[in-house]
């Protein structure tokens, strides 16, 4: 009784001091945010502020570019919402087909899209760029938005999930009167929900964080998301303002932290209940 009563104090002392250690990196951001700007490097081996200063807030807020960082928020959650709604209702219904239809070739289409999940994403950008300018999409958000409608390979592997479901509920459903759409919809997504859930937060945070896709095809400062707006204030051929940037990189943080906090229990749900199945 006496070693385990020792364990679990020394086991939370090691996880914790571990977690300080993670975390470290975010709380000298949180600290730096706090300083004078052009201190922040000079004084980077000391983690607290001297003296505080709320300046950075005050001017990062004020935006770059001609456009408030409130404009940037919300060009980032217009993105984000119609991204993530595309993304898991188009693989939850491609999952759907290759986990509950029969057709001509099914194996061999789930090979092709398991094939596309292993593709590096650099190889594409390219031939992707050039079918988007012949569109006449560039420097709107049609080429980050719309191909999430067309499903996304992470997210199609939901069919594993749809397979552990028994069949004989459709069975049932089907003896009732409903078709394949009723099916996927009144009883394929309620049963599937923290699946969804999971890969909502997913899309989100993918989406949230992308600089690759705004760089390529944004070339309005009224149309850039966060990551756009934060590389605003970095400039090579002039002063940088890192205390604004690190003071956004703080206010683009919160979004994260929030989803996070009101959603956890539904990634740990998701997994648990594909663990049980």
């Amino acid at each position: 009784m006496k070693g385990k009563s020792l364990k679990w104090p020394v086991y939370h002392l090691v996880v914790g001091g571990l977690a300080l250690l993670l975390l470290y990196p975010v709380i000298w951001l949180l600290m730096s945010s706090f300083k004078v700007s052009n201190t922040i490097f000079t004084t980077a081996h000391r983690l607290l502020p001297d003296p505080w200063t709320w300046e950075n807030y005050k001017i990062g807020w004020q935006g770059i570019g001609g456009q408030t960082f409130a404009d940037f928020m919300m060009n980032s959650l217009e993105i984000v919402v119609l991204s993530t709604i595309g993304a898991v209702f188009s693989s939850a219904f491609i999952a759907f087909g290759f986990a509950r239809l029969k057709f001509a070739g099914r194996s061999f289409w789930f090979g092709v899209m398991l094939v596309t999940l292993m593709l590096p994403h650099d190889v594409v950008l390219v031939p992707q760029y050039v079918i988007f300018s012949k569109l006449d999409w560039l420097n709107s958000i049609k080429p980050i938005v719309v191909p999430q409608y067309f499903g996304i390979p992470f997210f199609i592997l939901l069919v594993q999930f749809i397979r552990t479901i028994p069949s004989e509920l459709d069975e049932a459903a089907t003896i009732d009167g409903c078709g394949k759409f009723r099916l996927f919809f009144r009883i394929i997504l309620p049963l599937v929900a923290p699946a969804l859930a999971t890969a909502s937060i997913f899309s989100f945070y993918w989406r949230w964080e992308d600089l690759l896709g705004p760089v390529l095809y944004l070339n309005s400062p009224s149309l850039y998301p966060v990551s756009m707006g934060l590389k605003m204030f970095l400039d090579s051929e002039t002063i940088s303002n890192w205390g604004a940037m690190f003071a956004m990189s703080i206010v683009t943080l919160l979004p994260v932290l929030a989803v996070f906090f009101m959603f956890q229990k539904y990634i740990v749900e998701g997994i648990s209940t594909s663990g049980l199945k």
